[in-house]
């Protein structure tokens, strides 16, 4: 039992540094919709077999609501990455990235709240109050709301949190009522990014055609990233109960953050790394809900 916890720890945190890591690579690549859609589209190809493969074992039913939440998934996740890719073109990795991943489960939770009627916990309260705080002192508190780059930062950051809020309900009733594979699930969002944008990557092939010459590393390592990093955290759900790996693999924020404040030289790793500790914990109490 302590072998398979220990190689499950060791999973989630391979999960969390992958994470991060596509983030990173997506801040620094800083290409836009042409990005999106490049990555989506090398994904498409790379895990084609991966969802054939699936497909064959589980044969799953796909009638005309598996298929109208496909579609809705990837709608979502389009608007996700857009919505990310303009945020790190204006702020900074070290502030979007904590941002979004501490106010989606926060907004989830106030979602459930007020149209579940579920009623939350003393931690889950306390929780997102935690996540507030972090995103208070990360962005430096009024004075560094009231700044340009730091309040865009929190803005897009936010905005982002409440995609990954919808997408993570959404997809929620397409695994466990619907009982679609997640992997199919997001293998036909990232097709469905594809087709989706399809049209603006012909009309501005020269942008794409610049892009995968300039970005072309990052493109083919968010795109096998990308999938690989929830591949992983679903591999380790099948050994362990969600209450552990949920809260585990926060632990992403603290990576993005000295990646950003480190790699990127973003800075002001002083108060950001403490106020991404404070969002990890709040994170961790909100999954108590």
């Amino acid at each position: 039992m302590g072998k398979r916890t220990g190689s499950t720890l060791a999973l989630i945190l391979v999960a969390a540094f992958i994470h991060a890591s596509w983030n990173f690579l997506a801040k620094r690549a800083g290409g836009g919709a042409a990005f999106v859609w490049l990555f989506a589209a090398l994904s498409a190809v790379f895990y084609l077999p991966v969802a054939i493969g699936v497909c064959l074992w589980q044969r799953p039913h796909v009638g005309g609501i598996e298929a109208l939440f496909l579609a809705g998934s990837a709608v979502l996740h389009l608007f996700y990455f857009l919505l990310l890719q303009r945020g790190y073109a204006h702020g900074d990795l070290s502030v979007v990235y904590p941002v979004a991943r501490g106010s989606g489960p926060m907004l989830a939770t106030a979602a459930a709240v007020a149209v579940l009627g579920e009623r939350p916990t003393v931690p889950a309260l306390i929780g997102a109050a935690l996540v507030i705080a972090g995103v208070f002192v990360i962005s430096g508190g009024l004075q560094g709301l009231r700044r340009g780059r730091a309040g865009r930062s929190v803005g897009f950051g936010l905005a982002t949190g409440v995609l990954i809020a919808g997408y993570t309900v959404w997809d929620k009733v397409s695994v466990s009522t619907l009982l679609l594979p997640p992997i199919l699930v997001d293998y036909g969002s990232n097709l469905g990014r594809t087709v989706l944008l399809t049209p603006y990557a012909l009309k501005h092939r020269d942008e794409v055609r610049s892009l995968w010459h300039r970005c072309r590393r990052e493109a083919v390592w968010v795109a096998l990233l990308t999938p690989l990093s929830y591949i992983l955290v679903l591999t380790a759900m099948v050994f362990t109960p969600v209450s552990y790996v949920a809260p585990a693999r926060e632990v992403s924020v603290l990576i993005a953050v000295a990646m950003g404040a480190g790699l990127l030289s973003e800075g002001q790793a002083g108060r950001r790394m403490p106020a991404a500790g404070l969002i990890v914990i709040g994170i961790v109490l909100l999954a108590q809900n």
